[in-house]
């Protein structure tokens, strides 16, 4: 990445952390209890939940983990290298970091330890703590390093593409509201979470990743070869 575009990502990433780490300590400072938005938001799902759309909240909602990111992040990867060595490497960062990432995401659930909604409203069958939401941070994660990879190789045609992964993404942390398993501020803290960690491994990758590495940079051992003094002569 150029200067500019570093200092972006870093710049991001110190805003995403420091505003999840705001919203970590309000939780636990009020332990966990619910505000103001988050019951709002959940009265407005209650009264607008008509069959057709839980089933289809429910089918977007269970994209959200399992199979689905990871088969994502395989195909950012193949799509981020150049070469096989880069596609495999991207791979490889790519599950990384959505595994470390899910990781990192438990503990902090376990810490805060905040209660979800009442059963009574739910409309799907969640599990573990409630902060910060997990369907929102592994979807967000997948679908930010599917936009990543193809904002790197994709110059012509990405716009739609990417805001088609937004949306999904988006869309999952959104379902988790309207099911009724977390409060709003479980989803606003999974996206936080997700930008500062994708920030923090495209950041780590820029730094120390070796350079025929680097998703999208041409191989050095592929470059062509300058020409010789015989083929100088020659044209």
């Amino acid at each position: 990445m150029s200067r500019r575009r570093a200092a972006a990502v870093v710049g991001l990433g110190v805003c995403a952390w420091s505003a999840f780490a705001a919203l970590t300590l309000v939780m636990v400072s009020r332990h966990g209890a619910p505000l103001p938005p988050d019951r709002a938001l959940l009265a407005w799902a209650l009264g607008h939940r008509p069959p057709t759309a839980v089933a289809a909240a429910r089918g977007l909602t269970d994209t959200g983990t399992g199979a689905v990111p990871y088969a994502v992040v395989v195909t950012a990867g193949l799509i981020a290298g150049r070469t096989p060595r880069q596609r495999y490497a991207a791979v490889l960062m790519g599950l990384l970091c959505l595994a470390l990432g899910q990781a990192v995401r438990y503990g902090v659930m376990d810490l805060v330890g905040r209660a979800r909604p009442p059963y009574g409203y739910w409309e799907a069958l969640p599990s573990g703590w409630s902060y910060p939401s997990g369907h929102t941070t592994t979807s967000a994660l997948a679908a930010g390093l599917l936009i990543t990879a193809l904002w790197l190789r994709a110059p012509h045609g990405r716009g739609p593409l990417m805001l088609l992964a937004a949306c999904w993404g988006a869309g999952v942390g959104l379902t988790r509201i309207f099911l009724g398993v977390h409060w709003s501020t479980d989803v606003l803290g999974g996206w936080l979470f997700a930008a500062g960690w994708l920030a923090l491994l495209l950041t780590a990758a820029a730094r120390w990743l070796p350079a025929g590495l680097r998703p999208g940079t041409p191989d050095p051992d592929s470059a062509p070869l300058p020409p010789t003094e015989e083929t100088r002569r020659r044209y």
